[in-house]
């Protein structure tokens, strides 16, 4: 096997024949910047759109409330009156809605597999106008669900019965940004994506990317510890966040919108609120430290042989790119026949067991160059990957990204879909998809795995995100996955919610990842700031800890 490397950077031409041998037909793969004519068939509609603006359709089935097709009881919460409404109308005039057509969607989860009963959606401006709304409700006794971009994945931003909704979509100001520290200081109703526009017009870019970037909230990433696409380069939240202003169950402001990174000054109260999901708090504002945005980005497509060789090929990556190593995504063949067969995207490189993708993010283009055709050379003529492409500009780098971000958006087109999100010990990440795809069998259309590999400088751990479709909800193979899929992950020390959060869907299988002593605590937290329950009832928190 011969590869020969012409570098003309940016261009980037690679061409790799395979030797001629007696029987077997001469192989050319290509390398470039701009991908092979034939597979560039990338179709229809942007790789930004929203997750659940085409996910479904207007046919689509009538969701199950939550209460029938779950054994939960609703909580002795007030009942919202006429004089409630009116009350409320004083308080966000103009903005009480009562429409039963115009509450449908924000009561049903954009997977719809949970569907909510609320009569009742507000929506404020300010921070101050939804404390007098907890104060006021905290008063009556009234559950609220603060919602963001209703983009959740475990049905933690719809009501579960008739809670209130509280809507953040109209606190949607930047507040400030200081172009030498980077620091951005804006409201909770911010949508990701324009918030990603408004730093990198500034040269500067969001520590966190989502497939779901065009409707989640910056409110919503926080209270779920989002982690998603730039988790490898840049960490968690809780790394990013420098202040929070919250509003807490009885309406006091929490204002700590700071912008010091060092500051040691008693217990760091903004972590308590980062993944509470709405259980402690409503996030109003939110200060974040923003990274440069690079020079130089490049993105490689690769198809590999099996899942030992993605995860020597991201060993490899870790030791030959180093600091400009920004994301490192894997996906099953299922995967991409899926986002083939349901939104029409065509793969760039030949059928192949798994691929990867590979993003790197750097200051200099000659530099980022060098090291990226040391480590092609390296993977490819080991044989660790097979086939792939490359691309250099934005609009290939965009369709690369799409095959990825696009994956949940094809599961929800396939029918009706069991979603898990776990961390595992990377060597045993793939194992669950294998050993599920034998217990489950025909019943599933399809059990696909895909995610994150390492955790920032360390590979020690996994996200996977389990996937498995079939052509209506049903009981019995439920009864096959759960608790299945929890013991297999627990036994292997792994995390039943790596980045999804609980929400509705997880709060009583914590005790997989957490101990008793950890539950107990939790529940004295939500006592202490909630003590009545009325913030996002029914979610977060086992029913019995």
């Amino acid at each position: 096997m011969v590869l020969h490397l012409v570098s003309r950077w940016p261009v980037w031409l690679f061409r790799w024949q395979a030797a001629y041998t007696p029987g077997a037909s001469v192989q050319q793969k290509t390398w470039a910047g701009m991908s092979r004519a034939a597979p560039w068939g990338i179709v229809g509609t942007s790789p930004l759109v929203c997750r659940h603006s085409s996910s479904t359709s207007s046919r689509a089935p009538e969701v199950v409330l939550t209460h029938k097709r779950y054994p939960v009881q609703r909580l002795p919460f007030s009942v919202v009156s006429e004089e409630d409404l009116a009350a409320f109308e004083r308080m966000v005039p103009g903005r009480v809605v009562t429409d039963p057509e115009q509450l449908e969607a924000s009561n049903v989860d954009w997977l719809r597999t949970v569907r909510g009963c609320s009569k009742v959606l507000l929506r404020p401006r300010t921070s101050e106008e939804v404390s007098r709304i907890l104060r006021y409700c905290h008063e009556r006794n009234l559950a609220v669900n603060p919602q963001g971009g209703n983009t959740g994945m475990v049905g933690g931003s719809v009501p579960v019965f008739d809670e209130i909704i509280l809507s953040t979509a109209l606190m949607n100001q930047v507040i400030s940004f200081h172009d030498v520290s980077g620091i951005l200081v804006c409201q909770a109703g911010c949508v990701l994506e324009e918030l990603s526009q408004h730093v990198e017009q500034r040269d500067f870019i969001m520590p966190l990317d989502l497939g779901a970037k065009g409707s989640c909230h910056i409110g919503g990433n926080l209270a779920t510890n989002a982690g998603g696409l730039r988790f490898l380069r840049y960490g968690s939240l809780h790394g990013n966040v420098l202040g929070l202003e919250v509003v807490l169950a009885d309406g006091t402001i929490l204002s700590g919108l700071t912008s010091l990174r060092k500051d040691n000054t008693g217990y760091d109260l903004k972590q308590l609120f980062i993944g509470s999901e709405g259980t402690l708090g409503v996030i109003t504002a939110v200060s974040i430290s923003c990274p440069p945005k690079p020079k130089a980005v490049n993105v490689a497509f690769l198809g590999c042989p099996g899942f030992a060789e993605v995860l020597q090929t991201f060993s490899s990556c870790k030791a030959m790119l180093g600091e400009i190593l920004s994301a490192f995504e894997f996906m099953d063949a299922e995967c991409m026949q899926l986002v083939g067969h349901h939104l029409q995207l065509a793969s760039p490189v030949q059928e192949s067991p798994f691929y990867v993708l590979i993003e790197t993010s750097g200051s200099r283009a000659e530099h980022d160059a060098e090291k990226l055709s040391s480590f092609l050379e390296q993977v490819l003529g080991s044989g660790l990957v097979t086939d792939g492409t490359l691309a250099t500009d934005q609009r290939k780098i965009k369709a690369l990204w799409a095959l990825r971000e696009r994956i949940t958006e094809a599961l929800s087109l396939d029918g009706y879909v069991y979603k898990y999100d776990v961390s595992l010990p990377v060597e045993r990440l793939y194992g669950l998809v294998t050993e599920l795809r034998a217990r489950v069998g025909p019943r599933a259309k399809h059990v696909v795995g895909y995610g994150h590999l390492g955790e920032q400088s360390r590979a020690r751990d996994g996200n996977l995100h389990l996937n498995v479709t079939a052509e209506a909800f049903s009981e019995s193979l439920l009864g096959d996955l759960e608790p299945y899929v929890y013991e297999w992950t627990a036994g292997q020390q792994g995390s039943v919610s790596a980045e999804h959060g609980v929400g509705f869907r997880k709060k009583d299988i914590l005790g997989y990842s957490k101990p008793p002593e950890a539950l107990q605590l939790m529940q004295q937290l939500k006592a202490l700031l909630d003590p009545k329950g009325i913030l996002n009832p029914y979610k977060t928190l086992p029913s019995r800890a």
